[in-house]
């Protein structure tokens, strides 16, 4: 299956349900791990925190990889997933420009609708644990590069 056949059967069953919290996974454009630079790391960070990025969205929980991004992410009335992935990726991608100035993420993104029985913070856990289960830290508050409202 080429890239583009999969990228279309991920937005087949794709649903934008407002007030539903959604885990959220874009990777960089071919896996290259740009965030091994912390120049790139700090400058796309600074990026995420800005709320004008989210729209009416709410921004969680969230970690950047060397090569991709997770984040848990409560949509709004407003905008879909979509517009909401678009927005941050554009937004991302603008602010490390004169940097990097290839494409920085890959086409499309993964999402994971939360249940009702799922907890949330289970899942945010799960999000920053990322770069301890990698090998990248021996301890998750080693690794810089994320940020989760229950802090």
């Amino acid at each position: 299956m080429n890239g583009t056949a999969g990228h279309r059967a991920l937005r087949a069953g794709r649903a934008s349900v407002p007030g539903c919290a959604y885990l959220l996974t874009t990777v960089t454009a071919y896996r290259r791990p740009l965030f091994k630079d912390h120049h790139l790391a700090r400058s796309v960070c600074r990026c995420i925190h800005e709320a004008k990025h989210w729209g009416d969205a709410s921004l969680l929980c969230w970690v950047l990889m060397p090569d991709h991004w997770h984040g848990l992410v409560t949509l709004g009335h407003r905008d879909s997933l979509s517009t909401v992935m678009n927005r941050f990726k554009a937004a991302t991608a603008k602010q490390i420009r004169c940097i990097h100035p290839q494409v920085v993420w890959g086409t499309g993104f993964h999402d994971r609708a939360l249940r009702r029985e799922d907890d949330v913070r289970s899942v945010a856990r799960y999000i920053v644990a990322n770069p301890l289960r990698a090998g990248l830290v021996e301890a998750v508050l080693d690794y810089p590069y994320w940020n989760c409202v229950w802090l």
